[in-house]
């Protein structure tokens, strides 16, 4: 009889031991992932920044005020020794009543093929033009140049005149790669949620991040807040 309660009592512990253990790990998991969480956000608002803070060479304001959302790829990998790729993550934030919102998480990818060697990094920024392109970044994989049309956008203060062609384009993409800043047709790039980082940081996916209730700055969590802030300097709602 002592022999069996010993055993339950060792078996109750081990169970206890364990809960608190997964309990720490979760916990130390959920820490991590919104550390990568500040970092995408930061990363984001410094090549968003950098860009506009170029008039020469930045996105019209007149292009800004009439984009649904705006996506910012940081630091996209493209490495290639004749078959490339590029890879990345960054944040979109949707226009709304309130202001620019709770940024969601994305991965960019593609591949190619051909005579190619070396590596790059580049930064991506894209202007989400109407509900169409917007639907298309909803979905669970969406191939740039796709259905919804992609164009290079125009820039500098001098491309006003010049917006009216671009607008038939669900997305408008421009890149920086060495310092220079351009409007680049990103065809062929697939974008897709990150949907373990969007419910560790929303306990949402990202479609629900985009077209639910919007949230105020002051709900979301402190480590994002510096997107949506970084996009009202150049376009408010």
């Amino acid at each position: 009889m002592k022999y069996l309660l010993r055993q339950r009592l060792i078996c109750a512990f081990s169970a206890c031991l364990l809960l608190v253990i997964s309990a720490d790990l979760a916990s130390a998991q959920r820490s991590s992932r919104l550390q990568d969480a500040t970092r995408h956000a930061q990363e984001a608002s410094e090549v968003f920044t950098q860009v506009m803070n170029v008039r020469e060479r930045a996105i019209p304001k007149e292009l800004l005020d009439k984009a649904e959302a705006i996506a910012v790829f940081p630091d996209v990998v493209k490495a290639a020794f004749i078959i490339g790729g590029k890879g990345g993550q960054g944040l979109i934030s949707k226009r709304t009543a309130r202001g620019w919102s709770a940024p969601a998480f994305f991965n960019i990818g593609g591949g190619s093929f051909g005579a190619q060697i070396g590596a790059t990094k580049t930064d991506y920024v894209l202007l989400i033009m109407n509900q169409e392109g917007l639907k298309g970044l909803l979905e669970d994989k969406f191939e740039l140049g796709g259905e919804v049309g992609v164009a290079a956008g125009p820039v500098g203060r001098e491309a006003a005149a010049s917006t009216n062609t671009t607008l038939d384009a669900g997305i408008l993409s421009y890149s920086r790669s060495k310092g220079a800043f351009i409007g680049a047709a990103l065809k062929g790039a697939v974008i897709s949620p990150d949907n373990h980082l969007n419910e560790a940081v929303y306990n949402m996916k990202a479609r629900d991040v985009l077209t639910g209730t919007s949230m105020t700055l002051t709900q979301m969590p402190a480590g994002v807040r510096i997107f949506p802030r970084t996009l009202a300097r150049y376009s408010v709602h």
